[in-house]
């Protein structure tokens, strides 16, 4: 199984992601929410929790446009790569999946015509910045805010209130409150 199949498959480790407040601080705000409230401040705390991920790629798929989220989780295993030889290796599979005329999940993106497969001779972890930068913010304008109003986002964060509001959760809570309040 390769990394490419894998990474459809979805059977990747989550990405992880450090979010700065704008002055290069790690944020902490987000770190309290959970679930579909975290999902909810911004596509890159979606991003950035697998499960997220998962319900992401369930909408994008019934938008026919799963390939774009794929696109860029893989271009963010990328970046983690060592060596050039495996630099090579993935940075192919990324363009014949996602960027050359007969890719089977071809992203649309502007600049793919002027990509050609001479770059991967000489791979570099930043070498599909640009088009994944351009990835992100089609999803993140487009079908992020959509996700945001889909069955697949309400349905699931409906079924985290009822748990969160479960008896047995709130007297897990009351538990924790005792053990913490001694």
């Amino acid at each position: 199984l390769s990394w490419s199949e894998a990474l459809l498959l979805g059977v990747f480790p989550p990405i992880g992601l450090e979010i700065n407040d704008g002055e290069g601080h790690a944020s902490s705000s987000h770190q309290t929410l959970k679930g579909t409230s975290k999902w909810a401040t911004s596509l890159e705390n979606l991003l950035e929790d697998p499960e997220g991920v998962k319900r992401f790629r369930e909408f994008l798929k019934k938008e026919f446009s799963e390939e774009n989220v794929l696109f860029w989780l893989a271009c963010e295993e990328f970046k983690k790569t060592q060596g050039k030889k495996q630099m090579q290796e993935k940075a192919k599979e990324i363009y014949m999946t996602f960027l050359s005329s007969k890719a089977s999940s071809q992203v649309n993106v502007e600049g793919q015509s002027r990509l050609s497969e001479t770059i991967l001779e000489t791979p570099h972890p930043l070498m599909f910045q640009k088009l994944q930068d351009q990835i992100f913010n089609l999803m993140k304008y487009d079908s992020y805010s959509r996700f945001l109003k889909s069955d697949i986002f309400l349905n699931h964060k409906e079924s985290e209130e009822q748990e969160e509001n479960s008896p047995e959760a709130q007297t897990a809570a009351k538990r924790a409150s005792r053990i913490y309040n001694t």
